[in-house]
């Protein structure tokens, strides 16, 4: 069975964003590791909704990206240092 990350986020709350960032932190919290974490919000969803455009850095594929400074394998809460977000490869922030 998959551990999938996600939230139930609507206009009004939680916010989009930053309740993800808050769920990765919890997970880690509860004992996965920030590999783990990420895994459960990235690369998980892709294969449990067959999903194969994404969820791989490679020619062809999708291209949405979160950049962030600092490694969010060692610290999970590096993920809310935002440096760049890319959406179908396309440049939308930073």
């Amino acid at each position: 069975m998959a551990l999938l990350a996600g939230t139930d986020a609507n206009f009004f709350a939680p916010v989009h964003g930053a309740a993800m960032h808050r769920e990765l932190l919890m997970l880690t919290q509860a004992g996965l590791s920030p590999e783990a974490a990420l895994a459960a919000a990235t690369s998980g969803p892709v294969r449990a909704f067959g999903l194969t455009d994404r969820g791989r850095v490679a020619p062809g594929l999708r291209a949405d990206l979160l950049l962030v400074d600092g490694d969010p394998t060692r610290d999970i809460t590096d993920t809310r240092a935002i440096a760049e977000v890319w959406r179908r490869g396309v440049r939308r922030f930073g």
